[in-house]
């Protein structure tokens, strides 16, 4: 057999499909991958699509993944060839849609409180690492919002209501705060909280472009985000921008309580989720184990970013997830 390069396969995809010219099994089959999804209804009466990939047998998983997307995004469509790209270099990996995105049910893009999104994630990754052994490794990793709503399941070690710790969180683009660039002009971010009250639906929160515009350098690529018939590009809820604004501010004060390892890389040039947030995420962290690549020039979205780009963004994100898993389960084999 051919040996193929391990390039992320978003360079595969064209501006109308993620899988190119193939059909979603022969794509997989290119990459030596399986993948099967399910769902489950929540306490709140919606049903959770969620999905996951492995590398084929024989190769054995190294360790778990559990993907967490971002506002407006989805498991699928573009975050499922990063999805692919884990489970290609030997990860399980796990991830669900959050309310209103994707393939799950409710309001579309509206997450007027966050805690029932965490109890979602939790639950559902929950069961995911139960299908593998108790000493496998297992990772986080979250893109813009995911990253809040990542720091936020490993905030919940710290007051008991997680059963399970993880080994290490990559957060890209985190949402640790949002640019001035991106925030609505004064003083309208100010009268959120009004508008929130009087119609928290509304796509009334005025931002300064739109999200996959700012997002995404590559036209083309940018064009194949706008593709996903799920995604939406309407102005963001009134109760949801506010809930996201006051996410933020949650994490920021609880930097401190922050004891996972982590790897953190972010675009110099995000207009989105401001740099200078995970900066402080970096510094504060109680974590001994924590790294932080600002990348000049990159954007929002690094998936969005050229081809040369991508590999040297995920080349790292591979690395640092090997080098924290593979001794670990050498060890684990070695006392087999």
């Amino acid at each position: 057999m051919e040996e193929r390069k391990m390039t992320h396969p978003v360079a595969e995809a064209d501006e109308r499909s993620p899988f190119g010219r193939l059909s979603a099994e022969d794509f997989y089959a290119r990459h030596a991958v399986s993948h099967a999804s399910s769902s489950f209804v929540n306490p709140r009466g919606l049903r959770i699509f969620t999905q996951w990939w492995e590398p084929l047998p024989p190769a054995r998983p190294i360790a778990t993944v559990a993907v967490v997307h971002g506002f407006t995004g989805e498991s699928s469509w573009l975050v499922q060839l990063t999805a692919v790209y884990l489970a290609k270099h030997g990860f399980a990996v796990g991830a669900l849609d959050h309310q209103g995105h994707g393939f799950s049910d409710g309001l579309v893009a509206h997450i007027p409180d966050i805690e029932p999104v965490v109890d979602d994630c939790v639950t559902f990754f929950d069961s995911f690492r139960a299908r593998y052994p108790p000493s496998l490794p297992c990772f986080l990793y979250a893109e813009s919002l995911g990253g809040a709503i990542a720091l936020m399941i490993h905030l919940r070690e710290k007051d008991g209501r997680a059963t399970r710790g993880w080994d290490g969180v990559v957060l890209n683009g985190a949402m640790c705060g949002i640019s001035p660039k991106f925030k609505p002009p004064w003083p309208l971010e100010h009268l959120l909280w009004l508008a929130a009250a009087i119609a928290p639906t509304w796509n009334i929160a005025f931002t300064r472009g739109s999200i996959p515009d700012v997002s995404f350098k590559v036209e083309w690529k940018r064009k194949l985000a706008l593709a996903s018939p799920r995604r939406t590009v309407a102005r963001p809820r009134a109760a949801t921008a506010l809930e996201l604004l006051r996410v933020c501010r949650e994490v920021q004060g609880k930097f401190e309580q922050v004891t996972l390892p982590m790897l953190i890389v972010h675009g110099a040039d995000d207009v989105v989720c401001d740099p200078a947030c995970v900066e402080e995420l970096r510094r504060r962290a109680a974590s001994e184990d924590k790294t932080i690549r600002i990348f000049p020039g990159m954007w929002h979205q690094i998936v969005g970013e050229p081809d040369e780009n991508v590999e040297l963004v995920f080349g790292e994100i591979i690395e640092w997830l090997k080098a924290r898993a593979v001794p670990h389960t050498a060890a684990e084999e070695g006392k087999a």
